[in-house]
């Protein structure tokens, strides 16, 4: 199966970074990949065999999905393993340099669609998130 990885560098401390990418009520301010979807909701068990789950949706009503999976391995600050509902593995990595932060994820490719489409897609979400993580800097 192939991987497809991608990368942000973040102008904000790795505590705060963790902090955003794992609160539900922050979640659902940056998890989309353009701005005609959205989350309208994020349940999220952050420990070795939690659960998280996200409605996302078109902001027009026309389709929306669940993106689910169950947490492998998390170290604060550091390391979030889960694998997603349909059996594929995602590891993202929080490096910390002191007032910045690079956030790694790499993602099992699914089948059905192109890689350089899954790629574009996820690269937008962290994109989405390095703004929405600057910009609620404490």
């Amino acid at each position: 199966m192939d991987e497809i990885t991608v990368k942000v560098i973040i102008e904000a401390s790795v505590e705060n970074v963790w902090k955003l990418w794992v609160d539900p009520k922050d979640i659902i301010q940056w998890n989309n990949a353009s701005d005609d979807w959205h989350t309208t909701n994020a349940d999220n068990d952050l420990r070795e065999g939690g659960s998280f789950n996200f409605r996302m949706e078109a902001k027009d009503g026309s389709m929306g999905f669940d993106f689910g999976g169950v947490y492998e391995k998390v170290i604060t600050n550091g390391q979030i393993d889960y694998i997603i509902g349909d059996g594929r593995k995602v590891k993202i990595l929080f490096y910390s340099t002191g007032n910045k932060t690079e956030v790694i994820e790499t993602f099992e490719a699914e089948s059905t669609q192109s890689i350089e489409l899954q790629k574009s897609g996820w690269q937008a979400i962290l994109n989405n998130f390095k703004k929405y993580a600057e910009l609620n800097k404490p």
